[in-house]
């Protein structure tokens, strides 16, 4: 592999600031619900530095045991995928709550946004302080929202990450991952100031060779699945993004994450066709 991540859930930012967050066998995040008419009550950002101090141990540590030539890649959720945990108690299928709230009280939705623009920018920073070269932001659920709410809570919080991360380490890479944008995958990347867009593997490589590689760079995006089956379904979609994007800059990478049932030796299998 050309570069390594120490993955932290992304989830470590509410419980850092004080909102009680579990995982449930066979459910995933369960969190105390945010009460949106609450605002952001019972959330204090006094004591994250020393809640997250682990990570940072680790991402030291880490980068003191890599060779030289491989990239080590910071790692957090993007504002508006975090707030969704936040405030729905955990993954949704609607998202009822957190879209009311952003739709119908916005100036009062921004606050939270903000705040974790705030925290999200120096986590990162310590991530960078500490030896990470490359961040990359999650932007899970930025699929959900419509074009202009998408502008407002995925593009904008990315932006100023981005740009406070660049102004004071000029030279750390940015990759941003908006899954599901589909075509507003082009504005966020000329919008936020990104070196590299993450792609879901719904994203048809064509249209990302011809109106995102131009822009930059581009990382994706096998599925996953793909992945875990293996075989010639799984070659053939690999050929497939190396001729579509390998002309470009290209990081090659899953379209989502790696999933826990994946085999090892399928992993290895590809790193031989994309090294090959």
């Amino acid at each position: 592999m050309d570069a390594a991540i120490l993955f932290s859930d992304i989830l470590v930012i509410p419980d850092a600031l004080g909102q009680k967050v579990d995982f449930v066998k066979g459910e995933g995040p369960k969190l105390d619900v945010l009460d949106v008419t609450q605002g952001l009550k019972g959330l204090d950002r006094s004591g994250m530095h020393q809640k997250l101090a682990p990570i940072y141990t680790a991402v030291r540590a880490l980068k003191a045991e890599l060779a030289a030539h491989i990239a080590l890649v910071g790692f957090a959720g993007a504002p508006w995928t975090v707030a969704t945990y936040m405030v729905e108690g955990g993954a949704s299928r609607e998202y009822h709550k957190i879209r009311s709230w952003a739709y119908e009280r916005p100036d009062e939705f921004a606050v939270l946004i903000d705040l974790l623009v705030d925290v999200t920018a120096e986590y990162l920073l310590k991530q960078v302080e500490n030896g990470a070269e490359v961040i990359q932001l999650f932007d899970s659920w930025a699929g959900i929202l419509p074009p202009a709410e998408f502008r407002r809570w995925s593009i904008a919080p990315n932006r100023e990450i981005t740009r406070r991360l660049k102004q004071k380490y000029p030279d750390v890479l940015v990759i941003g991952f908006p899954k599901g944008a589909g075509l507003l995958y082009r504005e966020f990347a000329t919008e936020t100031g990104v070196d590299a867009v993450s792609l879901d593997q719904t994203v048809p490589l064509d249209w990302a060779a011809g109106e995102l590689q131009p822009l930059c760079a581009v990382q994706g995006n096998l599925d996953n699945l793909l992945l875990v089956s293996g075989g010639r379904a799984m070659e053939d979609a690999v050929r497939d993004i190396l001729d579509k994007l390998g002309d470009g800059p290209l990081v090659f990478n899953l379209g989502h994450g790696i999933l826990p049932q994946t085999p090892v030796d399928h992993v290895q299998r590809l790193g031989e066709l994309v090294k090959g």
